[in-house]
């Protein structure tokens, strides 16, 4: 049922990674360890799998931190678009059709399917969407012809679940699930509790460590004058990796230099700067104003 095969090519690894030192060196001594753990898992009586969640603004480098895993234990990827799967039955008929050693991806969880927030009803709430139906009233073939054009995925809650760390989740070995996502804080606790997902990953804006990173792999430099100005800007601004790589990339090897490129991102990040400066002017008048007419 996978379509679509290709090498797999990407060139990260996870020496040019721009995260702190200590969060890439604990994500990589966790899967070393859990390329060494077979005999472990048996001995618990678990599958031999783990999750990863991936998380934080967009820009950050989920996608680019997936691929060095798949380099670093030579594992291939399945990169499940949730929404192309009809039902629960398609979804575990993909999850036994993945080989062992591989990573099942799926990116931008919190958007793939109503699988957020509470997951029943009360009554009444039907109740009143029922009253409320356009198509209450409307000639039972036109509504059923409506409802086919809407029709998407029916995957659930509980058969992504279940595809997860269910029955079938055991059919192979060596796996690794991998969710991202944008908005950590919209998906069902069910669906991202330990041993479901068993190391939540915050991917966030790029500060100085992570920058020092990015100029050595983009300029290539390991020290400039600039540095400093540009760790200190970046304590106060959030920028993403990507938005910092965008403007310290050459954009021609041959007539931009690596310092061009770091006096533009200085400019870029002082007026950002700059902007929210203003912002934080205007919202302190605000809050001075309220507070003003509350006292009268």
């Amino acid at each position: 049922m996978w379509e679509n095969c290709i090498d797999f090519k990407h060139p990260a690894i996870f020496g040019m990674l721009a995260m702190e030192e200590a969060k890439k060196q604990m994500i990589l001594e966790d899967l070393q360890w859990f390329k060494s753990a077979k005999n472990y898992y048996a001995q618990i009586g678990k599958p031999w799998k783990r999750g990863y969640l991936l998380y934080g603004p967009p820009g950050t480098g989920k996608s680019t931190l997936v691929a060095a895993m798949a380099n670093l234990l030579d594992y291939d990827i399945y990169d499940l678009e949730l929404t192309a799967v009809r039902n629960n039955k398609q979804l575990r008929r993909l999850l036994i059709e993945t080989t062992c050693k591989s990573i099942i991806l799926i990116e931008d969880i919190d958007c793939s399917l109503e699988l957020t927030g509470q997951r029943t009803e009360k009554k009444a709430d039907k109740e009143k969407a029922k009253e409320n139906d356009p198509l209450k009233n409307k000639p039972v073939g036109e509504k059923e012809t409506k409802d086919k054009k809407k029709k998407g995925s029916d995957v659930t809650l509980s058969g992504l679940l279940n595809f997860i760390d269910g029955i079938w989740s055991a059919c192979g070995e060596e796996r690794i699930i991998v969710f991202t996502t944008n908005h950590v804080d919209k998906l069902d606790p069910a669906l991202i509790r330990p041993v479901r997902m068993d190391l939540h990953i915050e991917l966030s804006y790029c500060r100085y460590e992570a920058f020092k990173m990015l100029a050595k792999n983009y300029s290539p430099l390991e020290s400039h004058p600039l540095f400093e100005t540009i760790g200190r800007l970046l304590e106060v601004i959030d920028a993403t990796p990507a938005d910092v790589a965008e403007n310290i990339m050459p954009k021609s090897l041959r007539t931009t230099t690596a310092e061009e490129c770091l006096k533009n991102l200085v400019v870029k990040l002082e007026k950002r700067n700059k902007m929210k400066s203003e912002q934080e002017l205007v919202l302190e008048g605000v809050e001075e104003s309220s507070s003003s007419d509350d006292d009268e």
